[in-house]
């Protein structure tokens, strides 16, 4: 089976139109992925390509369009190339020899903006030859940027980077890689570079509830098969935490809520955690004694995919909603609305009544991410078919326009008052 494109390390290569950005990628990959010609703009669109890019791994490539394009879908173009930003795990800003102006200074500001770790290509420095010194230097990958970056790039050098682990804290130092498309090194030293920035939660994937009990306890799960169920299936969260819970030597029984009851009754011992979806957490809630922990697959993956803190922080504000605020709610993928939607119905109809009021709601869907200055509160999907990165980003933006951010597992048990319980679980590895 393949690598679910939300768990590949994204890979995101940027940079002025012909600097060689696609002929790199098909160099790395070994395929003509990109096209490749001497006309800027041939890039209209972000390519995407995955792939198992050994030793590292599962990969997505992301080649973009030039950021000088001067075509006459030039704007819309760039604008698909900044917003793929927001789900690039490591950037690549692919350059040439002494150049280094605006395009490429506006880009590290927002891989600054986003804590995006990134290393620059020198392309071209077959053709472009620079003083004797620097083709000495040209097979190096250098731990410090080359002295043309250094007065751009230092203040990045200390940036802070929350990807490692669940809030744990990293440095890194920008690289800078001298090549050309018929380096012979070349993948070598784009591996190596790579490797360097890995972030932590790629190398060592943090668990998504095997790291909240001990192995070999019994966790029910429970699995409303409603309309929103998949005929003849179960959704992503829940398979993944299954295997998750399995890898973790768990003991994993999983029922309807119309059988949990009698799940619990035929246990000789109480669970050690109850994960229910979040559709039927009121029901859920009434039937599990206070004394067993128990969330949601949402809350799992607010945890997994953000930062559980500031997801609980955003709910917070549903209490202080006026008559007439707006409301978005955020999806990361398109899917076919059923009649009695999660998202479009059932949260909707439990924030105004929650809070009494009158209240305006807009449903987004989708990598792009819409201005969300008017917004007085954001309630995000659990994110299973996106990346981390894209979550943090979202959550990066929601900060800085001052707009509270939560997600959907989060804000239904706000709603329904059982917020602590739902979180009490997570008490020993906060993030």
């Amino acid at each position: 089976m393949k690598t679910l494109k939300s768990n590949r390390l994204h890979i995101g290569v940027f940079g002025r139109t012909n600097v060689g950005k696609s002929s790199l990628i098909n160099k790395i990959t070994g395929q003509e992925i990109s096209i490749v010609s001497d006309i800027a703009g041939t890039t209209t669109d972000v390519v995407e390509k995955s792939m198992e890019l050994l030793p590292i791994g599962s990969v997505v490539f992301l080649d973009t369009a030039g950021l000088d394009d001067k075509t006459e879908l030039a704007e819309k173009r760039v604008e698909k190339t900044l917003k793929v930003l927001e789900r690039t795990d490591i950037a690549v800003l692919v350059t040439e020899p002494n150049i280094f102006e605006v395009y490429e200074k506006e880009l590290i500001k927002k891989f600054d903006e986003l804590k995006i770790p990134y290393f620059t290509v020198i392309n071209k420095c077959d053709t472009k030859q620079q003083n004797s010194k620097d083709n000495s230097e040209k097979l190096k990958i250098e731990n410090n940027p080359s002295p043309e970056f250094v007065n751009s790039q230092s203040s990045l050098t200390n940036s802070s980077l929350s990807l490692k682990g669940r809030g744990e804290q990293c440095n890194i130092t920008p690289l800078t890689v001298q090549t050309s498309v018929d380096d012979p090194h070349l993948i070598f030293k784009f591996k190596q570079a790579l490797i360097k920035l890995l972030p932590e939660d790629f190398v060592n994937p943090p668990k998504i509830a095997g790291d909240l009990i001990p192995p070999k306890s019994t966790v029910i799960l429970v699995v409303p098969i409603d309309k929103e169920a998949p005929k003849g299936r179960l959704i992503l969260p829940q398979v993944q935490t299954i295997r998750d819970l399995l890898d973790s030597d768990c003991l994993v029984y999983t029922v309807k809520e119309t059988e949990l009851k009698q799940a619990l009754e035929n246990l000789k011992t109480p669970p050690a955690l109850v994960i229910t979806d979040s559709q039927a957490f009121k029901k859920v809630s009434e039937i599990v004694p206070e004394n067993i922990p128990l969330t949601s697959f949402s809350i799992l993956f607010a945890r997994l995919k953000g930062n559980l803190s500031d997801f609980i922080k955003g709910a917070n504000a549903i209490e202080n909603l006026k008559d007439g605020d707006a409301v978005l709610i955020l999806e990361s993928c398109t899917h076919h609305a059923i009649e009695d939607d999660i998202g479009r119905v059932k949260i909707p109809n439990l924030l105004r009544k929650k809070t009494g009021k009158n209240l305006i709601i807009h449903n987004f869907a989708g990598h792009d991410f819409p201005d969300i200055e008017d917004y007085k509160l954001i309630i995000h999907c659990g994110a299973c078919m996106t990346n981390r990165r894209e979550i943090l980003s979202r959550i990066l933006l929601a900060q800085k326009a001052g707009v509270p951010i939560t997600n959907y597992g989060i804000a239904i048990s706000y709603c329904l008052g059982i917020l602590p319980r739902a979180t009490r679980v997570f008490a020993d590895v906060f993030d």
